[in-house]
């Protein structure tokens, strides 16, 4: 069992409605996402670098 098992399952946020926002709005959410993909990315990077640490502990 993987530690990522026991997370509880993640639900989506509501879907935007695109076509209301302005084109700044529209510029301001992707920066948004953009931050929000890079910090899933640091963390996944974080996570994986850690299991590595201790597959690495562990074949010693």
């Amino acid at each position: 069992m993987d530690a990522d098992d026991l997370e509880p399952a993640k639900t989506r946020a509501a879907a935007v409605n695109l076509e209301t926002m302005s084109i700044a709005a529209l510029h301001d959410y992707i920066a948004g996402l953009e931050a929000e993909m890079a910090r899933a990315r640091a963390t996944i990077k974080a996570k994986e670098d850690a299991k590595s640490t201790a597959a690495s502990v562990f074949r010693s």
